[in-house]
């Protein structure tokens, strides 16, 4: 059966700053801005010092997200992606907000890592943009992130997320908002220091065009232009006469910069402190806006998704040829592991089954890529590199569930580790396990023949195998393999039988 595409798809970016959601109509491929929701919530503001975030900004948050879940809340689950940044990643109480946050929204919330938020703005900044320069530098100033990236096309290259940003800035060298020529020379120069190791990597000499996204560098363009300090984005010019006007200030109040918010004054001057250290650090002389962010790159993201050109694929692909796995013995466990799925299958919903074929599938193929690291245990390195390494497309709880299924497809099977893993993959999982482990129990022999059609039930706790008449008593191995299966499964209350 054809899968009936969305006619409506929504990305919401939870930001260190700000949360915008942009809502978009799809049709015939084509899509059409219908609605934009954008609220500063300062979320970077709210860490403390043992990066819990406090209660009141939560509680600011939830606000907003409850107004963002009244527009999404009913939409299917495959037409809205919503990610989280800098202050999520960090955020020690993450995982207590999510739960309260995703009940908000009515929809899961991923978080990302630094470098994959990179890719994603680059996407968003290509799809905006008409430029035909061969490399572009693209940059993009959140409140708790700085993202530096080098594409071709709409092909990112080189990547990059440094700890700062507009709010962490203001907050570290600007409290209660007073200025100084000294307080902002040191946060230009603890900027400079974050991005001097790769002043090499993002140099003028490296790309032919500099693009600025985020309402950071939007804001300082605004006010270059009503002060007719620049005429054309940012310039190194412009921002001289933006730091010197800055430097003559004693209180961020005294800033006559009508074209910003009162929202965003607060958090203003730790913006343009690191892109003029950036503009001075990397050699830049001018730098255009775009429209396009990291929203826009979510939605094309999605779009990949929905027309089967799911990055996440590409990216398992990348990363098996990498570790020279075995790729006919990874297609062979992954077929059985889906014609056992097909008889099984724990999911409910049409977008859960699709999801669940996908995870499944990405465990088999990359299951053994830890025996290029060392034979032993390998299903742990397997596992290690999965979670650990920057995989484009994956948010941080995908990494975990996919080392999950690929840590525990062999020797002890532990259930501790699926209650780590968010609804409904704590419910999922275990059977998935139970499926890759079998999988790859039946096909140890590694041989080109194909497995005989068998029949696997699982009621509750008790999985049940049947097998054709003798097939069993002709592969001995196999019968030992399954034995020695059964004990494994049985020290966590599952209870294997065969015949």
């Amino acid at each position: 059966m054809t899968q009936k595409l969305p006619e409506i798809v929504v990305a919401v970016d939870l930001g260190s700053n700000s949360f915008h959601m942009i809502v978009c109509a799809l049709k015939e491929g084509k899509l059409q801005t219908i609605d934009r929701l954008k609220e500063m919530v300062r979320l970077a503001a709210g860490l403390d010092e043992d990066n819990n975030l406090n209660a009141k900004t939560q509680d600011r948050a939830l606000v907003c997200l409850e107004r963002f879940g009244q527009r999404v809340r009913n939409f299917p689950p495959s037409s809205v992606r919503i990610v989280g940044t800098n202050t999520l990643r960090m955020a020690k109480n993450s995982r207590q907000f999510l739960v309260k946050a995703e009940a908000a929204l009515g929809h899961p919330i991923h978080i990302i890592s630094g470098i994959e938020e990179a890719r994603l703005i680059y996407q968003g900044v290509a799809r905006s943009l008409s430029s035909h320069a061969n490399l572009r530098f693209v940059m993009d100033i959140g409140g708790g992130s700085t993202e530096y990236i080098i594409g071709h096309d709409d092909i990112p290259k080189t990547k990059e997320s440094l700890n700062m940003g507009c709010v962490t800035v203001s907050n570290k060298f600007f409290q209660k908002g007073i200025l100084s020529k000294k307080s902002f020379t040191q946060a230009v120069l603890f900027a400079e220091q974050k991005l001097r190791p790769y002043q090499e990597r993002f140099s003028y000499t490296q790309w032919d065009e500099a693009i600025g996204a985020s309402g950071s560098l939007k804001s300082i363009g605004k006010v270059l232009a009503a002060k007719e300090w620049s005429n054309n984005g940012i310039t190194l010019e412009g921002l001289e006469k933006l730091v010197s006007y800055i430097n003559s200030c004693k209180q961020i109040d005294d800033l006559n910069l009508p074209e910003l918010s009162d929202e965003r004054l607060p958090v203003f001057v730790g913006g343009v402190a690191i892109i003029y250290a950036t503009f001075k650090t990397l050699g830049i002389q001018q730098m255009t806006i775009s429209d396009g962010a990291l929203r826009e790159g979510l939605i094309d993201d999605l779009l990949g998704r929905i027309y089967n050109h799911d990055t996440r694929s590409k990216t398992v692909e990348t990363l098996a040829t990498h570790y020279h796995i075995d790729k006919n013995h990874a297609l062979n466990v992954k077929q059985s592991a889906y014609y056992m799925l097909q008889q099984l299958d724990p999911s409910q919903t049409q977008d859960d089954r699709k999801i669940v074929a996908q995870f499944l599938a990405w465990a088999a193929e990359l299951h053994e890529i830890g025996h290029d690291i060392a034979h032993n245990s390998y299903h742990k390195h397997s596992a290690y590199v999965i979670q650990h390494a920057d995989l484009a497309g994956f948010s941080r709880q995908d990494q975990i569930l996919l080392a999950t299924l690929v840590r525990l497809h062999r020797k002890k099977f532990s259930n501790s580790y699926f209650k780590e893993l968010p609804k409904p993959w704590n419910n999922y999982a275990p059977i998935l396990t139970i499926i890759l482990r079998l999988a790859v129990v039946l096909h140890r022999s590694r041989h080109s023949l194909k497995l005989p059609s068998f029949e696997i039930n699982i009621d509750k706790k008790h999985i049940k195998l049947s097998f054709p008449k003798n097939w069993l008593a002709q592969s001995p191995l196999t019968n030992a393999d399954l034995q020695l299966e059964a004990d494994y499964l049985d020290s966590s209350g599952f209870r294997l039988s065969y015949h």
